[in-house]
């Protein structure tokens, strides 16, 4: 897929914790960890919306088009 998650290194600079990440945005530590994975066929605006203002972050950190 040409859209990779960037989610684990955002974390990583923010020093979070995925279940208290999951836990904030109200989300199962499994879909995160789908997310973390880049397993998500799809991603909701209102869940990219929670990322974003729990990680006090831009979409654009979150996710980077890489063409095949």
């Amino acid at each position: 897929m040409p859209i990779d998650i960037q989610l684990d290194k955002v974390l990583v600079a923010k020093k979070k914790r995925s279940k208290e990440l999951a836990e904030e945005i109200g989300i199962t530590e499994q879909n995160l960890s789908i997310l973390k994975t880049g397993k998500a066929k799809a991603l909701r605006f209102s869940t990219l919306e929670a990322l974003c203002r729990a990680l006090e972050c831009q979409p654009g950190d979150l996710l980077k088009f890489s063409p095949d």
